[in-house]
């Protein structure tokens, strides 16, 4: 199946700034689960469902002598549990 991306933002931040996003993720996960992403003029608006599927990844990416470590979380769901559009500019969770 193809993949569309509907948002996507990347930036260098601090551990606080990080935690700040992934605490009002949290925070609307809490609530009634509706997600709004924006980064400069564009944004999308998710509704998670009561039971997505919850993935943590931590990969080691290797290249040369050069290594390259990241942690991914993620959350899926089928669509008819709604999703929008976006991309670029400072990152807002709502």
């Amino acid at each position: 199946m193809p993949e569309e991306v509907l948002f996507k933002t990347e930036q260098s931040r601090s551990r606080e700034e990080i935690a700040t996003y992934l605490r009002a993720v949290a925070d609307k996960l809490d609530g009634n689960g509706s997600l709004t992403l924006s980064a400069g003029d564009e944004s999308v608006d998710l509704a998670v469902p009561d039971r997505p599927t919850f993935e943590i990844k931590a990969e080691r990416e290797s290249e040369g002598n050069d290594s390259e470590l990241s942690v991914e979380f993620e959350l899926e769901w089928d669509e008819g549990q709604e999703g929008e559009s976006g991309t670029s500019g400072d990152l807002t969770i709502e």
